[in-house]
């Protein structure tokens, strides 16, 4: 049975048994090794978590710690937590107010591409994305919200009730997304057999 030849990466001649058989490059190895499929990645999950835990540990670019410390010692966690949303507050209101409907119709013409991409053509980077992207829009609507609801408070507003509400509706709308996010990975996975 003749032998088939090819160079290898070094310049080396490499035979193979079988001169039917598929030649292996090196980034073939890569390829199988790193997995590039979205929902058989481990980095896919970790990013996901990782987008999922800022979310709601940032309130209004207030991390959640500071909000649990003002609302329990008072003092200068208080003073520092109402600077922080206040900043925070003028800054996306402003951003609103400025570029709002520019930002707003890119985010929907970038979703509606990932979705048809994803979802219609079959394309499984874009639907991981979109898994990801639609839900944080949802994220950037509340926060937008309860920014113009901090503004018609004003300093004498009860804040640390506000910001608690806002966060728990965040890990809601998370908690909903990686549910969502999980069954149709692990039914993707299924019926590509990416685990065999």
């Amino acid at each position: 049975m003749p032998l088939g030849r090819w160079h290898g990466p070094a310049g080396r001649e490499i035979r193979a048994g079988n001169e039917g058989q598929r030649r292996v490059t090196w980034y073939d190895n890569v390829f199988e090794l790193i997995d590039m499929r979205s929902f058989s990645n481990l980095w896919y999950w970790i990013a996901l978590a990782v987008v999922w835990s800022s979310a709601s540990h940032w309130v209004l670019g207030v991390p959640f710690d500071l909000i649990a410390r003002a609302r329990r010692q008072g003092g200068l966690a208080e003073e520092d937590m109402r600077t922080l949303v206040g900043i925070n507050t003028r800054r996306i209101l402003y951003i609103a107010r400025v570029a709002g409907l520019w930002v707003m119709g890119f985010a929907f013409f970038a979703l509606t591409a990932m979705g048809m991409l994803g979802f219609w053509y079959g394309v499984e980077f874009a639907q991981a994305i979109f898994l990801i992207a639609a839900p944080m829009t949802l994220v950037a609507a509340l926060s937008f919200r309860t920014s113009r609801q901090v503004a018609r408070l004003g300093e004498a507003g009860d804040l640390h009730r506000l910001l608690v509400r806002h966060r728990f509706i965040v890990q809601a709308i998370g908690m909903t997304s990686i549910f969502v996010t999980s069954m149709w990975g692990m039914y993707q996975n299924m019926r590509i057999g990416a685990l065999y």
